[in-house]
């Protein structure tokens, strides 16, 4: 007999944090939030997660004195699944419509994966908005659309080994929720470093995460933030993008980059620097996969207190 699907709500787990529904660009996003009283801190989560990969970050940047918010993207977790707006332009519209509608005039973005191609995408196309950038394992969408083309053998071969397939009708969406979600733990024990895919903590973290993509109609939007990644490579959509997204940040930009990351190569966040802006910084953390604040958590909230602090 086929199990029921998870409810939405499971992606609220229990924690130093509030969940509230926040409602931007024309969705409602779920957010976990501590509030430590001064700037606002947005943190975006990449795939196969949710808000909760950040749980270590949380409450930590609130105690340091940070509002803090991570938020479930379109698609994903509690927030809405709506069956279009999985583009670039569209995801971006929703991070600037929920510091929006949080009421700061400002935030500091933190993104990881897919959160982290949102946040550089925001920071060209609502600049106003952004007090700094900070990406975890996510060089600038131009550096990967360029790396794609320029290092065939490198980042060409390991965005292929799985972005290609994820082009596929249905049979991702069926293969990534087979067997209580097993293949979201097979891709992340491969992109992660040793250490922590041999731990207690990953195995927990995967529970987690195979859980969140049984929920109805997360692992179809998942999907889609790929599918349109690769059709807008043929289209003038795609060509307008890279004009948007073009201009370089006025404000700091740190970048944290696992050495070992297989998915997004290091050489490939190394020449992001072309579109990173003059207050550009990167750190490649040693013995890292593609999940630094997941992997090294003390290290990561320091230095995204180091970078928050420029």
């Amino acid at each position: 007999m086929r199990r029921a699907a998870p409810d939405p709500s499971s992606a609220r787990l229990a924690g130093p944090w509030t969940h509230r529904n926040v409602s931007a660009n024309g969705i409602r996003l779920h957010v976990a939030e501590s509030d430590g009283g001064g700037p606002l801190v947005v943190l975006l989560h990449g795939f196969p997660e949710f808000w909760w990969s950040w749980r270590h970050q949380v409450a930590a940047l609130a105690e340091r004195g940070y509002r803090v918010v991570a938020a479930d993207l379109r698609g994903y977790g509690d927030s809405d699944k709506p069956p279009r707006g999985y583009d670039l332009w569209t995801l971006a519209g929703d991070v600037a419509g929920l510091v929006r509608a949080l009421g700061e005039p400002r935030a500091h973005l933190v993104g990881h994966d897919w959160g982290g191609l949102i946040a550089w995408t925001v920071t060209a196309l609502h600049p106003r908005l952004v007090r700094s950038l900070t990406a975890l394992g996510a060089p600038h969408p131009l550096a990967v659309r360029s790396a794609m083309v320029r290092d065939p053998r490198g980042q060409g071969r390991a965005t292929a080994a799985y972005a290609l397939g994820f082009q596929l009708p249905r049979w991702p969406e069926r293969s990534l929720r087979a067997e209580g979600g097993a293949r979201v733990e097979r891709i992340m024990r491969g992109w992660a470093g040793p250490e922590w895919a041999a731990s207690a903590d990953f195995a927990e973290a995967t529970a987690h995460y195979r859980r969140a993509v049984q929920v109805s109609g997360t692992v179809h939007c998942a999907m889609e933030y790929y599918r349109w990644a690769a059709r807008s490579q043929l289209r003038a959509e795609g060509r307008r993008f890279a004009a948007a997204v073009a201009r370089p940040p006025t404000v700091p930009v740190l970048q944290v980059h696992g050495a070992l990351d297989p998915c997004l190569l290091p050489r490939t966040a190394a020449a992001a620097k072309r579109w990173a802006g003059p207050e550009h910084r990167l750190h490649v953390m040693p013995a890292t996969g593609h999940f630094p604040h997941e992997e090294h958590p003390e290290e990561t909230t320091e230095l995204l207190l180091e970078g928050l602090s420029r």
